[in-house]
């Protein structure tokens, strides 16, 4: 169930979906691909959360580690009803792709190449990693989507390696 990063980058690295849906960047399917501006309860959100940092970080105790927040019911609940996908661009970014990089490859379980794509194209695109909540098993562990939409009808399936070319 990961997905490691190779080929033509400083660090090699693992991507592991089955825990992204804890992770605060994902978005909701149904909204990656929409362009409304942010609403004001995505600004107060955001606001709250630069708030929150400030305060961990220059306020905090040294003593005292910090905590992370834990779910509350309600959004326990509301997890395992959505599908979600997870921007790329930060790991792609994390695992810096050389000057002389000009692709990337989608690579099967078997090491089959599934596709080749330009890099903008991965650094915008999206992984869909959990269907109604739950980590996607058949033709998984993750599907790729074009960060414009034009294949969110039809994903590039059983992803198992990116290979930067």
């Amino acid at each position: 169930m990961i997905v490691p990063i190779i080929g033509n980058v400083t660090y090699s690295i693992t991507l592991d979906p089955t825990v992204w849906i804890f992770d605060e960047r994902k978005i909701l399917l149904d909204k990656a691909f929409t362009k409304n501006i942010k609403s004001d309860e995505d600004f107060s959100k955001t606001k709250k959360l630069a708030e929150r940092y400030n305060r961990e970080v220059f306020q905090s105790n040294a003593k005292v580690p910090p905590v992370n927040k834990g779910l509350t019911k309600k959004e326990g609940e509301e997890i395992l009803k959505n599908s979600y996908v997870m921007p790329l661009y930060d790991f792609i970014k994390n695992a810096e792709i050389k000057d002389s990089a000009k692709s990337a490859t989608f690579l099967s379980g078997d090491n089959q190449e599934l596709i080749t794509i330009d890099i903008n194209q991965l650094l915008n695109g999206y992984f869909l990693f959990a269907i109604n909540g739950k980590p996607i098993k058949e033709d998984g562990p993750v599907h790729f989507f074009y960060g414009d939409g034009i294949n969110k009808n039809d994903p590039i399936k059983n992803i198992n390696k990116i290979k930067i070319n």
